[in-house]
C-alpha cells in the first residue's frame, strides 16, 4: 500500500499520520501536526528520505521525539531569533522562508552534521561561508540546544569571515558627523550616539528613553547581541548632543531616535557620505563601532582586556583583533636603532594622532 495521509481521529490524535509502504519501506507515524498542508510537507520529507536511503525503519506513532518544527516553535515562543529560522504563513498554514521548510518532518536526532551541511548549501548555494554560518548554522545550532539535543556543530571553513578592521581618522569621522547634523539634527545625534558609545545599529535603534539617563551619563541595553545587557558610559560630548535631541527625552518607553533598519536608512547614510567627502564613500555603520574600539585603543588607552571590560565584546578573541591598531612599547624600542652621525636635513611633522611635533627625514 502506497504512503497515505491519514487524517486526525478524533478519540485517537488531534494529528495526522501517515501509514503505507513506500520504495519497500513500511511507515506508521504520526506527522506531528492537525494542518493538512503541513502534513503534507512531512509526507514529501519522508519519501525523501526513503529516497535517500535514510529511513532505516518505521517510526513508531508513539514515539515522543520532537519534529524539528516543534522544536523551533518552542525556542521561538522562549524568545529564541526566528529571523532566519522560517515564517509560518497562518493562510496557507506552512512555513516558508529559513531552514525549518528544509527540515520540516525530522526527529531532532535526525538533523546529523551531514544534514545541516546540505540545508546550508541548499539554502545559500552561492552566499560565503560566514552567511551560512550566521543564517543556517547558527539558527538551527541555536533550536538543538534550547531542545537538549546538542552537539558540537562544525562550521563551514572560513565561518568567521576576514578579521578586518577598518576605522575612522578624528577629522574624517568629524566631517561625517557635520554633515549628517546639516541633513538632519536627529540624524546627526544618532550618529554621534553610535561613534562614542561603540553600540551596534540594531542596539542604536532600539534604546528607548527610558533607559537613558544623562545626569548619571548612562544608558542601559538590556539584550545585546552577544546576549548579555550593556550598561553604556556616555561621554560628555554625546551628553551634551543628547541633551539637545529635536524631539527631546521625556518620552518614556518610546525610541530614542525614530528610525528602523530599512532602504531609506542606508539611502540617507550614502547621501550624508557624498556630501562628507569622496574618501568616505566605504564608511559603514558597523565602521563607527570599529573607530569607537579603536579610538579606545589609541587614545583611551585600554588593551584587549580593557576593551572586553568595557562590556562590548563577550572573549578576548573578540576584541583581540583591534591589537594591531597601536603599537606595542616593544616596536617603539626602534627609536634607540643606531643612526648616521650626519642625517638628512629634517623637517617639523605633526603627528595627526597626537598633535606632537616630530622630526623627519627631508
Amino acid at each position: 500500500m502506497a504512503l497515505k495521509l491519514k487524517p486526525p481521529r478524533k478519540s485517537k490524535s488531534p494529528n495526522y499520520t501517515i501509514r503505507g509502504t513506500y520504495l519497500g519501506v513500511s511507515v506508521d507515524r504520526t506527522t506531528g501536526t492537525p494542518v493538512e498542508a503541513t502534513a503534507k510537507q512531512v509526507l514529501a520529507a519522508i519519501k525523501r528520505d526513503i529516497e535517500r536511503g535514510r529511513l532505516a525503519e518505521p517510526v513508531a506513532e508513539e514515539q515522543k521525539e520532537p519534529l524539528f518544527e516543534e522544536a523551533a516553535l518552542l525556542y521561538i515562543k522562549a524568545g529564541g531569533d526566528p529571523q532566519y529560522l522560517g515564517k509560518f504563513d497562518a493562510k496557507a498554514k506552512v512555513w516558508i522562508g529559513g531552514v525549518i521548510p528544509h527540515l520540516i518532518g525530522k526527529r531532532l536526532s535526525e538533523v546529523t552534521q551531514q544534514i545541516i551541511d546540505e540545508t546550508a548549501v541548499a539554502l545559500y548555494p552561492h552566499a560565503s561561508a560566514a552567511t551560512r554560518n550566521r543564517q543556517a548554522y547558527t539558527p538551527i545550532s541555536s533550536v538543538l540546544k534550547h531542545s537538549g539535543h546538542d552537539f558540537k556543530v562544525r562550521r563551514p571553513k572560513g565561518w568567521r569571515g576576514k578579521q578586518r578592521v577598518d576605522w575612522l581618522k578624528p577629522e574624517q569621522a568629524f566631517r561625517l558627523i557635520t554633515a549628517a547634523f546639516e541633513f538632519q539634527e536627529e540624524f546627526g545625534a544618532f550618529l554621534v550616539f553610535l561613534l562614542y558609545t561603540g553600540a551596534r545599529l540594531n542596539e542604536g535603534l532600539s534604546l528607548t528613553c527610558d533607559r537613558l539617563s544623562l545626569s548619571e551619563a548612562f544608558a542601559y541595553l538590556p539584550q545585546t547581541k552577544n546576549g548579555d545587557p550593556r550598561g553604556i558610559h556616555l561621554p560628555p560630548y554625546a551628553v551634551a548632543t543628547l541633551a539637545n535631541h529635536p524631539r527631546g527625552l521625556d518620552r518614556g518607553k518610546q525610541k530614542v531616535f525614530r528610525y528602523r533598519k530599512c532602504g531609506r536608512l542606508y539611502t540617507w547614510f550614502a547621501k550624508i557620505k557624498v556630501a562628507a567627502g569622496q574618501d568616505l564613500d566605504h564608511v559603514t555603520f558597523h565602521m563607527l563601532r570599529h573607530t569607537w574600539a579603536t579610538w579606545m585603543r589609541r587614545y583611551g588607552g585600554l588593551d584587549t582586556r580593557g576593551l572586553v571590560a568595557t562590556g562590548t565584546w563577550k572573549d578576548q578573541t573578540s576584541a583581540a583583533r583591534y591589537e594591531h591598531v597601536v603599537v606595542s612599547e616593544e616596536a617603539r624600542k626602534a627609536d634607540l636603532l643606531p643612526t648616521p652621525k650626519r642625517p638628512r636635513k629634517a623637517k617639523s611633522v605633526e603627528n595627526p594622532w597626537n598633535g606632537k611635533t616630530n622630526r623627519a627625514n627631508g
